[in-house]
């Protein structure tokens, strides 16, 4: 994954930049977004693809090859990727090239999902409740912890730790909390889902937060809202929808495949899940297809082309009724 430096006692490693290859966009990809009259998805090996007619696709210039886990524009030219390794990348030029704002391989934890509420003021989330924070477009990132997000136990357990053993305290708050996974804003509301069946919402752009009651134990990866109905997926084809974030019931997916991302094409949301299966879902009916390659799908951007989904084998088409 890249050279060593030594100084002393001390090794770093250095980001090495993504090979280019033909095939770029037929390995794994894992998020896709739609940015003016392109689409850009990120993936595997830090590879970054472009199309402006989502069947011609270029590679990007990316400086890491570090898995990336999601990408998220403000306009038409200013993006940010993040990944494994810490990652944080940013374009200014609508995802051509890139450039490395943050990259910590000694933490050896991804961020999974990235949102910029302006073009300075944004936040990267990840395993473990990793969290960073910007107030100028990415030029720094500063780290935050969030006990609010923890059980009332384990507060109080920090809390002690704290006093009696702060270099333990510090230990403890690496790992902690849970996988913070996907977050979404609507309106002046930040929503954060996670593991272990973390649902939380935020009213100060994530400065503090709320943590709702549990409804499920597992995995939440998906988030989005179809017209007045929140939608949530996560593991094992599970998923949920309620009109006020507060009452939520469960519908009946008719799959064990878990759901990696919703995505709203029309009057219909899609749950994009592995094993090539997909749900639409509309007027309260849930319908489940699968591709005949039967490969992941991690995510999915809607244009004029119809919904291109980055996938295990990488930019696959879907035809949306």
């Amino acid at each position: 994954m890249g050279s060593l430096m030594a100084t002393g006692a001390l090794a770093q490693v250095l980001p090495q930049p993504a090979i280019h290859a033909k095939l770029a966009a037929q390995n794994l990809l894992t998020d896709i977004t739609p940015v003016g009259k392109s689409t850009i998805a990120v993936g595997k090996w830090g590879n970054i693809v472009y199309s402006n007619d989502s069947d011609t696709w270029q590679q990007a210039n990316t400086p890491v090859q570090s898995l990336l886990t999601a990408v998220h524009f403000v306009d038409s030219q200013h993006g940010w990727a993040v990944g494994h390794d810490a990652t944080i990348l940013h374009t200014q030029d609508g995802g051509q090239n890139w450039h490395i704002q943050q990259y910590l391989p000694e933490l050896d934890k991804p961020l999974l999902d990235i949102l910029f509420f302006d073009n300075q003021h944004g936040l990267a989330i990840g395993a473990y409740g990793l969290t960073y924070r910007t107030h100028d477009g990415g030029k720094t990132w500063q780290k935050e912890f969030y006990d609010s997000l923890l059980y009332e136990e384990d507060r109080e357990y920090l809390n002690d730790l704290k006093e009696s053993d702060p270099e333990g305290y510090q230990i403890e708050t690496q790992a902690i909390l849970p996988h913070f996974n996907k977050l979404y804003l609507d309106g002046e509301t930040l929503w954060l889902v996670g593991e272990l069946g973390l649902m939380a919402t935020s009213n100060d752009m994530g400065k503090t937060w709320q943590r709702l009651d549990e409804i499920y134990a597992g995995s939440f990866f998906s988030f989005n809202k179809l017209d007045n109905q929140y939608l949530v997926g996560g593991l094992r084809g599970t998923a949920f929808t309620s009109t006020d974030g507060v009452e939520w019931t469960q519908l009946e997916t008719n799959t064990t495949a878990s759901i990696n991302n919703i995505e709203i094409v029309g009057d219909k949301a899609i749950f994009l899940a592995n094993s090539g299966v997909w749900l639409t879902y509309s007027d309260n009916q849930i319908s489940k297809s699968v591709t005949k390659a039967g490969k992941s799908l991690m995510a999915g951007a809607f244009n004029q082309n119809g919904l291109i989904i980055a996938s295990e084998a990488g930019i696959h088409k879907l035809s949306v009724q």
